[in-house]
């Protein structure tokens, strides 16, 4: 399906919201409407790791019910604010389809079931479940398991006989799967408005962890590449990230971060090559001299899935090199 044409209204609002400055306790009092479709609602839990909170985004409206994506950790305040805000027709919380969980790290998915409980309907948790690599603060199973390029329709709660589905009611999310970050991340495309939610395989602000084992730098530049088609494609233009504001240019982001993380990759290799028996100790001060020292303990786990991404790709010359000798 194209994306539907965007008003200029619409992209003057996520615009704005892309030149805002992100202080620390920022939108986790209320919710922030992106698009006539789209509210955003930071929870309340900054820091190093999650910047200035977790975004969760609500997508949908009062005639459809919402799709809540990433409900956070689990907040009582803040879910409290997420179920207010899913209103329907008569300004009653609550009105929500279903709960989609980008992957199950703690500031993503311990918000589910809470959420959920507080629903009387008792809209399902989706996403994928977590896998044998996940730590255990990031064990999840879902109520039921997405699905590679799934659609997540919302259609009008009541539709008479003679009435005349609108495009404007339309809000249809299309999942994309991007192990990378975690083996059970995926992605979110709104496709009648051409807009991007990219969990924490893309963030506003800084460059995502790859922590090995249940993160993999290769299925993550693989998954970057998966993303631009994608964008390509549904001519998507904003990134709604998990942390930070809306990012334009969705294709130009991509790239620019993929050519980050391999710039980081040849650094890395080059530095392995000048001390071969070196150990990650010896190739974090080297390979991440232009990076905060108070973030090393952080990049080492990067450093180590750079490195595994190196040795497997290596691996993979020699092979071919010792078959065209033979």
């Amino acid at each position: 399906m194209p994306p539907m044409p965007r008003t200029p209204r619409l992209t003057q609002q996520l615009q704005a919201d892309r030149a805002l400055p992100a202080p620390v306790e920022w939108q986790s009092s209320r919710p922030i409407a992106l698009l006539r479709n789209v509210l955003r609602l930071t929870a309340p839990n900054p820091g190093v790791m999650t910047g200035p909170g977790t975004n969760s985004y609500l997508v949908g409206d009062v005639s459809t019910g919402f799709t809540v994506i990433d409900p956070g950790p689990a907040d009582a305040d803040h879910l409290q604010r997420l179920w207010q805000a899913a209103q329907d027709e008569d300004g009653r919380g609550g009105h929500i389809l279903r709960i989609v969980c980008t992957h199950s790290h703690p500031d993503h998915s311990p918000g589910a079931a809470p959420l959920q409980a507080l629903c009387a309907s008792r809209p399902p948790v989706l996403g994928l479940p977590s896998e044998s690599t996940a730590r255990a603060a990031s064990a999840f199973t879902p109520d039921k398991s997405l699905l590679n390029q799934e659609l997540l329709p919302h259609i009008p709660c009541a539709l008479g006989a003679d009435s005349t589905l609108q495009l404007d009611s339309l809000h249809t999310l299309k999942v994309i799967y991007t192990p990378g970050h975690a083996a059970n991340h995926v992605c979110l495309l709104l496709l009648e408005d051409g807009v991007l939610f990219t969990g924490d395989h893309v963030l506003n602000g800084s460059t995502t962890v790859v922590d090995p084992p249940d993160g993999n730098m290769a299925d993550y530049i693989a998954s970057l590449d998966t993303l631009t088609q994608a964008c390509t494609e549904h001519a998507v233009q904003f990134i709604l990230p998990a942390h930070g504001h809306v990012m334009d240019n969705a294709i130009g982001a991509i790239a620019h971060l993929k050519a980050h993380r391999l710039k980081r990759e040849a650094k890395i290799e080059a530095v392995m090559q000048s001390n071969p028996m070196g150990s990650l100790d010896d190739w974090l001060p080297l390979a991440y001299d232009d990076v905060d020292a108070r973030i090393w303990p952080v990049a080492k786990r990067s450093l180590l899935a750079h490195v595994e991404r190196i040795y497997a790709l290596n691996s993979v010359r020699n092979q071919k090199n010792q078959e065209g000798h033979t």
